[in-house]
């Protein structure tokens, strides 16, 4: 039988992982860490719950796609339901509005500004949904095998519709005047680590998923989804091998053939390399001849653009707090300035964050009368900003504490914290080999997305694939899920399918 290595339980290896199990190959997913999942990892107290990294759902089709593929049913598997509204929005220090994704309560708050701003917002949303089915058909959902995939006149045609060299905020005042509109969409591309006053315009399409296609929750945060994508791995046959860190990819002739642990060389006939590209390339593929050219050797890789990070901190509550939504955005006074201050490798005196409340909606995260909430500030990565010490920690989580107590009124907060533990760049770095501590990898500017990034199949030595959030197509949930799917179809366009299995999966 046919065996493959998948290095790295992220959702990206499950993803793939599911696809080629399914497809009816013998795959073996390897796990550095104790638990699976990735940064879509869990804490628990035994008293709180929190999700390690991702907390919002959209494009709630693609989280049921990978289930719905391997042939079963995805309600079976996980429960999510849609939040509406999905989050309340503080600006200059008050409590400004909360987004909606229902087109009479989007109505309410553009006309509520000028009837100007609600003729420019659906000539936003036409536009962009067209720019955004032309991403998905030829960009999103297809990888690049050969130049020849984007250099040729049909794609380099649709390359140019996309209309990706404006910024995503100098895009958003095409359409609106008011300036706080402008911000309730333009903050979102920090979804992906990237500013929006530099990051491609084309990620106006996050806002608009959201209000299109919902913002949604699942039962028991997010790790349960991960845990859903691991019994289906188990179910198809798939093996899982935890506290297992791998030390290098082998080769022969180019090829990739096995992985090194622990001293010993395994044998398999494909890896899929879930691990972060850029740790990837300094860490675990060799520097033989051929396998690695120039331009990813470890100074190349290390002058890379890498998104912004984030401090997150988790709190075990003792009470509730009934006036928060499960999602809360706390705008900085000046919206420019701390971006601004984030690109430089500067730690915002006035942070922007971000605070989710999932108590508010899922009693299995804290025990009765009491609440889990997590708050995520962006901060520059370690390339940037020289690390950090317990001092710096202490000092810039006070400032968010001071924030969110004040303006998301919480005046009593530290008198209810019954636990806490507060992640910075270097735990992503340490505990998902983040390289810089990265949080959402390698940052989608224009020339690392697309072509540009990092290939699912490896296009300099044969049998290596790629999945995850540094790799085609990009960061953020749906996407890294996508990968996974992409680099699994790339493996069985190369590889012969087990006798009597079908191509269904690889189509």
């Amino acid at each position: 039988m046919t065996k493959l290595a998948v290095v790295g339980a992220g959702v990206g290896g499950l993803s793939a992982a599911i696809y080629l199990q399914a497809a009816g190959y013998q795959v073996d997913l390897f796990e550095k860490n104790s638990y699976i999942g990735g940064k879509m990892g869990r804490i628990d107290t035994g008293k709180y719950r929190f999700d390690v990294g991702p907390t919002i759902v959209m494009m709630p089709e693609i989280y049921r796609q990978v289930f719905s593929d391997s042939g079963v049913n995805p309600d079976n598997y996980f429960q999510m339901s849609r939040l509406n509204p999905f989050m309340d929005v503080y600006l200059a220090g008050k409590k400004d509005r909360p987004l909606s994704s229902d087109l009479v309560d989007i109505t309410k708050t553009y006309e509520g500004v000028s009837s100007q701003d609600m003729a420019g917002f659906l000539t936003y949303l036409s536009d962009i949904y067209q720019r955004y089915d032309l991403a998905k058909e030829h960009f999103i959902a297809r990888s690049f095998r050969s130049p020849w995939n984007f250099w040729n006149p049909k794609t380099l045609l649709q390359a140019f519709r996309l209309k990706t060299f404006s910024s995503s905020y100098q895009s958003l005042k095409k359409y609106l005047e008011s300036e706080d509109l402008i911000k309730l969409l333009a903050f979102q591309t920090l979804y992906i680590g990237i500013s929006p006053f530099n990051g491609p315009s084309i990620y106006n399409i996050i806002p608009m998923i959201e209000l299109l296609y919902g913002v949604w929750y699942i039962q028991g945060g997010m790790y349960s989804y991960a845990q859903a994508l691991e019994r289906r791995f188990k179910e198809l046959g798939g093996q899982i091998h935890l506290n297992t860190a791998i030390e290098s990819v082998t080769f022969t002739n180019k090829n990739a053939d096995g992985i090194m642990i622990a001293g010993v060389k395994h044998d398999y006939d494909v890896v899929v390399m879930n691990a972060d590209f850029p740790y990837a390339m300094n860490h675990l593929i060799p520097d033989q001849a051929g396998v690695k050219p120039r331009r990813y050797q470890i100074e190349k890789i290390n002058q890379m653009d890498y998104a912004i990070s984030c401090m997150v901190i988790y709190l075990g509550l003792d009470r509730q707090y009934d006036h928060l939504n499960v999602h809360n955005l706390r705008m900085a006074e000046d919206f420019f300035k701390n971006i601004d201050e984030l690109e430089k490798g500067i730690l915002p005196d006035d942070p922007s964050f971000y605070a989710y409340y999932p108590s508010k909606v899922d009693g299995s995260m804290a025990p009765d009368g009491h609440s889990s909430l997590y708050i995520l500030a962006p901060v520059p990565n370690l390339k940037d900003f020289d690390g950090w010490n317990e001092q710096q920690t202490k000092d810039f989580s006070q400032k968010v504490f001071s924030r969110l107590a004040s303006e998301l009124d919480l005046p009593d907060l530290l008198n209810h914290i019954d636990y806490q533990q507060i992640y910075t760049p270097d735990d992503f770095k340490s505990e998902f080999n983040s390289a810089y501590g990265a949080t959402f990898g390698l940052k989608p500017t224009l020339l690392q997305s697309n072509y540009f990034r990092p290939h699912n199949k490896y296009p300099y030595a044969q049998k290596l694939y790629f999945a995850g959030a540094s790799a085609h197509p990009g960061a953020g949930v749906p996407i890294v899920l996508t990968s996974g799917e992409l680099a699994a179809k790339e493996v069985m366009r190369d590889l012969p399918l087990p006798a009597g299995k079908s191509r269904s999966l690889s189509e």
